[in-house]
């Protein structure tokens, strides 16, 4: 790595390091609540909505005590509703009360709940990773690529994860374009905030 590389890499973890999951209280860690708020969060970000109302939409569910797919879908839609109207997710509230009780449902029923049992699934397959998380309603390609890139902390398979938006900002900022080459720039366990500061710069430019 340059000197010149070196900089743009510290001022990005400086400035835009902050993972999604960081930033709603989440301390990821390869357990079955942990990951599940992470797919709430994937879920929240996957809509066209501003990044901090999903993740203060994330808090608030949390703060709720919806940490688990069973304690979601305890819930009824109208306090989901009302618990994403207090976080001013407005305009998807209402589908995305339906979505996240459809989500636990699915995962409560294929998984146990427990999304490690996805992982095992995959069998160390990014693709199928992909795949089956966007089987969970909500989850589209944007939102198993949030997943994906802040559960490499957590799942060393997908290391080094940068998707398309990552790696077009780090060729912008003159890194290097390539997963294997960008993962070289920082030790493992910076690898998603240098992911998640790449895709949070661009979306800042």
């Amino acid at each position: 790595m340059t000197q010149k590389q070196s900089e743009i890499v510290a001022e990005l973890l400086g400035q835009h390091g902050q993972t999604y999951a960081e930033q709603a209280g989440i301390t990821l860690r390869d357990k079955p609540s942990a990951l599940y708020r992470l797919l709430v969060l994937a879920t929240l970000l996957s809509t066209r909505i501003n990044a901090d109302l999903a993740v203060d939409a994330a808090r608030e569910l949390s703060r709720a005590g919806w940490r688990t797919p069973r304690a979601m879908l305890e819930s009824s839609w109208q306090q989901r509703v009302d618990a994403l109207g207090r976080a001013h997710y407005k305009r998807y509230d209402e589908s995305t009360a339906t979505r996240l009780a459809e989500g636990a449902q699915l995962l409560l029923e294929r998984y146990g709940g427990d999304l490690r049992r996805l992982r095992d699934e995959a069998d160390g397959d990014v693709p199928r990773i992909h795949d089956l998380l966007m089987q969970f309603p909500g989850i589209g390609p944007t939102g198993a690529r949030i997943f994906c890139r802040e559960a490499q902390g957590v799942w060393p398979e997908l290391r080094p994860y940068f998707d398309e938006r990552a790696i077009a900002r780090a060729a912008d900022l003159g890194l290097p374009s390539t997963p294997p080459r960008l993962g070289r720039l920082v030790a493992d366990r910076d690898l998603t905030r240098l992911s998640a500061a790449l895709v949070r710069s661009a979306l800042a430019v």
